[in-house]
C-alpha cells in the first residue's frame, strides 16, 4: 500500500509540476522574459579575432561586461579588444590561445583567473571547417576540426565550470551549427564535432541540473550558414527558409538568447521544423524533401575563409 501510496504522490507531483511549466512556458511565449543584467559578468569568447566573435565581444562591450578575448591570431584578437574597450567594455583582456591545445588552454585559463578573476560566462565559439568530403579530406584536417570544434569545449569546461558549481552562477554557451542536427554532404568532419558539441553541452547542462545547480545556465546556439567568410562561397536554394544569415542578425539572435537564458537557439526558425521532420518523416520522403529544397548542394561552391595577405 506504502510504495502505490508514494507513486500516487509522484504522479501528482509530475502533474502539477508540469501544468505549472507548461504555463509558465505559454506566459512567456506571450510575454518576452525579462533579461538579465551582464554588466560586471566577466565573459570570455573564443575565437575572438574575427567574425562572430568580434561581433560578440562588441555586443557584450555594450552591456559594460568585462571581456576576456582568446585567438590564436595575437594582432586580430588585440584589434577586437581596442575596438570593445572604444565600444564601452568596462574592462577587455586579450590572450593568444591555440584552443586546439589542451595544455595551452590550461595554461591560459591560470592566467585568466589570476589577472581577470573567475569567468562567469563562457561562449565557445571558435571553429573551423575543412569543407572537402571525407575521403578527400586529410586526417589531420579532421582531427583538428574534432580539436577545436568539440575538445576545446572539453577543456574550457574543465577549466572555468568549477567555480561555476562553487558559486552556482554561470552561463556556458556553446556555438554548434545547424550541421550539429542534420548531416550534411561534403561536411562530414565538421557535422561530426558539431553533434559532439551540441551532445556535450546538452550532457552537462543536464549534470548541472541533477546536482541542483539552478544558477548555472546553457545556452545550445544551431546556426545555418552565417555570412562570416567561413563558409564563402555556400550557397541556399530556398533563402525564404533557409537564408544565409546576416552576422549582425544572428549576433542579436544569440546574445538575445544568453540574455534570456534560452536553452536552444535555431536559425533561422525553420530549421527547428527540419529537425521535427527528420524525426517523423519516412526516409525516402525525407530525402526527397532535401534534395527538392537543394540542400544535397549548399557545399558545392565552397571556397572557405579568404587569407589575408
Amino acid at each position: 500500500m506504502a510504495p502505490s501510496l508514494s507513486s500516487a504522490k509522484e504522479l501528482l507531483s509530475f502533474l502539477g509540476k508540469s501544468v505549472f511549466t507548461i504555463l509558465e512556458t505559454i506566459v512567456f511565449t506571450l510575454i518576452p522574459k525579462p533579461r538579465k543584467n551582464v554588466a560586471g559578468e566577466i565573459i570570455l569568447i573564443t575565437g575572438a579575432g574575427s567574425g562572430l566573435g568580434r561581433l560578440l565581444a562588441l555586443k557584450f562591450a555594450h552591456l559594460g561586461a568585462v571581456l576576456v578575448l582568446w585567438d590564436i591570431n595575437k594582432e586580430e584578437n588585440e584589434e577586437t579588444r581596442k575596438m570593445a574597450q572604444d565600444a564601452g567594455a568596462v574592462r577587455a583582456h586579450a590572450y593568444t590561445c591555440d584552443c586546439s591545445q589542451k595544455e595551452e588552454v590550461y595554461t591560459v585559463a591560470d592566467q585568466v583567473k589570476r589577472e581577470v578573476g573567475d569567468v562567469s560566462i563562457l561562449i565557445n565559439n571558435a571553429g573551423i571547417v575543412t569543407g572537402k568530403k571525407f575521403l578527400d579530406c586529410p586526417d589531420e584536417l579532421m582531427e583538428k576540426s574534432f580539436d577545436v570544434n568539440f575538445k576545446a569545449h572539453l577543456w574550457t569546461y574543465k577549466a572555468f565550470l568549477p567555480a561555476m558549481i562553487a558559486n552556482d552562477h554561470g552561463h556556458l554557451v556553446c556555438i554548434s551549427s545547424s550541421a550539429g542536427l542534420i548531416g550534411v554532404n561534403g561536411l562530414a568532419d565538421y557535422c561530426a564535432s558539431k553533434f559532439a558539441a551540441f551532445g556535450f553541452a546538452e550532457s552537462v547542462f543536464v549534470e548541472t541540473f541533477v546536482q541542483k545547480k539552478r544558477g548555472i545556465k546553457t545556452t545550445i546556439v544551431c546556426p545555418f550558414f552565417i555570412k562570416t567568410g567561413m563558409f564563402e562561397g555556400c550557397t541556399t536554394s530556398c533563402p525564404s527558409l533557409l537564408p544565409i544569415l546576416e552576422p549582425e542578425y544572428a549576433v542579436r539572435k544569440i546574445v538575445d538568447a544568453i540574455l534570456q537564458e534560452k536553452l536552444y537557439l535555431y536559425m533561422p526558425r525553420f530549421i527547428y521544423i527540419m529537425v521535427f521532420l527528420k524525426s517523423v518523416l519516412p526516409l525516402k520522403m525525407a530525402l526527397l524533401l532535401a534534395e527538392y529544397m537543394g540542400t544535397f548542394k549548399v557545399m558545392d561552391g565552397f571556397v572557405g575563409q579568404k587569407k589575408k595577405s
